[in-house]
């Protein structure tokens, strides 16, 4: 078997992107699953923007934005599990960008085109890290009898 494997997933108007990645990953039991590209357009996101660290990890203490409006999807990155770990880049009607964690919310206006790939051989999970206060990725082999 090869060392990657791929996998389309086109969601519709709304649709929300990250339960939908959730459930599409446990139906297909991927276990290293990533995000490879994406394109589409949304109405509706909440993100955290990069100020998080260990020692404001209560959301109250997060710069959180929710945004309600027409935006082109410019990127999502990321690696999906239980605990997908999300990053987009959006634009507005102007050409604005502006991008963060995904928290929720992220509605399809249009269309999603996501494509997946999945590492053979690779299982992906979470574990806190206590030097960042953050449940981070855990990479381990995987054998089809686990």
């Amino acid at each position: 078997s090869s060392a990657l494997s791929v996998c389309v997933l086109r969601l519709g108007p709304g649709e929300e992107i990250f339960t939908s990645l959730k459930k599409f990953v446990e139906d297909k039991k991927l276990k290293a699953p990533f995000i490879i590209t994406c394109v589409g357009s949304i109405t509706k996101a909440t993100l955290r923007l990069a100020n998080a660290i260990a020692s404001n990890t209560n959301e109250g203490n997060q710069k959180i934005v929710h945004l309600n409006g027409r935006f082109e999807i410019v990127s999502l990155v990321g690696t999906l599990n239980k605990e997908p770990h999300l990053h987009i880049c959006l634009s507005d009607k102007d050409g604005k960008t502006v991008g963060g964690h995904v928290i929720s919310d992220l509605e399809v206006f249009t269309t999603a085109e996501i494509v997946i790939g999945e590492c053979n051989g690779l299982q992906f999970t979470r574990e806190m890290d206590e030097r960042t206060g953050f449940p981070e990725l855990v990479i381990s082999s995987h054998s089809e009898k686990a």
